[in-house]
């Protein structure tokens, strides 16, 4: 069984003590591409950096909403940068948080960083990983001002009708573990009533740990839950809900050279 965690943070200070364990270890249990997308500069600095020591290790640059106190636009160049890397992969982590993000200025700021970070996703003809919480409509009406950026919305909490909005922009939708907590109902709606070739999975690691695991640091060993739960809900087996993923995953990131 093959498996793709296509987004997970291990710059996080909570791998520091066994990062290298953790990570070598996944190509035993499966792992064989993980995506660790940054959330400002120097996390996007870290990323590529591990990125650099692992062949299955791919990374994207990206300033996150709740990481925008004190940037200017003037740092996308410094992402613009981070992109050309070899092993950049996307823009991202960007989009909108209305959960943290109160204040109306700031929620406008976001939303400037928001459309110029998907006009360089667009540029450099790469796709965007996106956060949406609690700003679905948002996000979507910004996406929608951007029809030849694509992208995912990582841990995806829109409704089933959003989803197939989002869908019929030509965007994939990607789950984490939260999908095995018991009041998951609203995002197995959504895996049921996609495409199983428009969702993809990841762990959000250190976070989002799925039954019987939540409360635990979450790694990238754990994304075979993802995988089982969309395998039950859409009535297949999780080795080809694993493949199909797989292979979506692939095809986003555009790596399929790199699997020949």
């Amino acid at each position: 069984m093959r498996l793709f965690d296509t987004h997970a943070h291990y710059y996080d200070e909570r791998f520091d003590p066994d990062r290298d364990e953790v990570l070598s270890a996944l190509p035993s249990k499966g792992v064989k591409w993980v995506v660790c997308p940054g959330c400002d500069l120097a996390s996007s600095r870290q990323s590529m950096a591990v990125a650099e020591q692992y062949p299955f290790f791919y990374f994207a640059a990206g300033l996150h909403p709740e990481n925008l106190e004190g940037a200017a636009l003037s740092d996308l160049d410094e992402i613009e940068k981070l992109c050309a890397h070899p092993k950049c992969v996307a823009v991202g982590e960007i989009g909108l948080d209305y959960y943290w993000v109160k204040d109306p200025e700031e929620r406008k700021n976001s939303q400037k960083f928001f459309h110029a970070q998907l006009e360089l996703a667009q540029r450099l003809d790469l796709p965007a990983v996106v956060h949406d919480r609690d700003a679905h409509r948002d996000t979507l009406d910004i996406v929608k001002a951007h029809p030849g950026a694509r992208g995912v919305f990582h841990c995806c909490a829109l409704s089933a009708e959003d989803a197939r909005e989002a869908v019929k922009l030509g965007w994939m939708v990607s789950f984490t573990g939260n999908v095995t907590f018991p009041k998951a109902r609203r995002a197995l709606e959504v895996i049921a009533d996609l495409p199983l070739e428009r969702i993809m999975i990841e762990t959000d690691a250190p976070y989002m740990a799925p039954e019987p695991f939540r409360g635990k640091r979450c790694d990238s060993g754990y994304v075979y839950r993802v995988a089982e739960t969309i395998a039950q809900v859409k009535g297949i087996s999780t080795e080809a809900a694993a493949e199909a993923t797989f292979q979506n995953g692939l095809k986003f990131f555009r790596l399929e050279e790199k699997e020949l």
